[in-house]
């Protein structure tokens, strides 16, 4: 017996991974976050399967359905939202799975931040640009984040920086923002990369809460910040120059 976790992805059900896909169409229990997970993503399970939203599950409820598989010898997929080794809860699980001497794996997902960024047509580092990605949230009621890693210090880099779950607190976060990045630094908010009802707003720091309802942008919004959002600011890797040699391919002298 063993538990799958699996990165269910932004929310598409074709950007899965195949081995993700393939694992749920095996298993025959499902734990799934439904307050995250979009039901049609459940459409690669395998027909007849226990699909159990742990939406209203605390930790001590999933683990019974775990303990149950054990005793039946059933696997279990437990599917996670984005990739899950980010901000997905499943360190406690696992915890709780060794002390029980279940065996475990983990299958990555695509992350909603770079779906997020994929609907923005962005990349989020260009070179003499931004070479970071800082992937960061603000303290919730359910985890706190350390003092060392709060937004305004964050910001003092400079760097490219995606903001989980920014909706609640835009305000302050931009407040914090802007102690350190250029007014006119560009910014998009998405919202449910990927999803059928996703949408995006690309502005700078200065102007972004003159132009938005904050309201409109609360739960799963993202909010993504750095120079490398200005199409207009051209930068190119050495790379793919023809003056440029490397291992694979000799420069073209002119």
């Amino acid at each position: 017996m063993k538990v799958y976790f699996i990165g269910a992805g932004p929310g598409a059900p074709d950007l899965i991974t195949i081995r993700g896909a393939s694992c749920l169409a095996r298993v025959s229990i499902v734990l799934y976050a439904g307050s995250l997970v979009p039901e049609i993503v459940l459409s690669h399970c395998r027909p007849g399967a226990e699909l159990v939203n742990t939406a209203g599950l605390n930790l001590d409820e999933q683990l019974e359905y775990y303990l149950q598989a054990k005793q039946a010898n059933q696997d279990v997929a437990r599917l996670h939202s984005g990739d899950p080794a980010i901000y997905g809860a499943m360190s406690e699980q696992i915890q709780k799975l060794r002390q029980h001497d279940i065996e475990f794996e983990i299958i990555p997902g695509v992350s909603s931040f770079t779906a997020a960024a994929a609907e923005l047509g962005a990349e989020l580092t260009k070179p003499t640009i931004s070479q970071t990605i800082i992937l960061t949230r603000v303290s919730g009621r359910a985890s706190a984040v350390p003092t060392l890693e709060s937004i305004e210090r964050l910001a003092a880099h400079q760097a490219t920086i995606c903001i989980f779950l920014s909706g609640p607190h835009l305000k302050s976060i931009v407040h914090d923002l802007l102690k350190h990045y250029p007014p006119s630094t560009p910014v998009a908010l998405v919202y449910r990369a990927t999803w059928e009802d996703q949408r995006s707003h690309r502005s700078t720091l200065c102007t972004l809460l003159d132009e938005v309802n904050v309201e409109d942008w609360k739960l799963t919004t993202m909010l993504l910040v750095g120079a490398v959002l200005d199409d207009d600011l051209q930068a190119a890797s050495k790379l793919y120059a023809p003056e440029y040699s490397h291992k694979f391919r000799k420069a073209r002298i002119k």
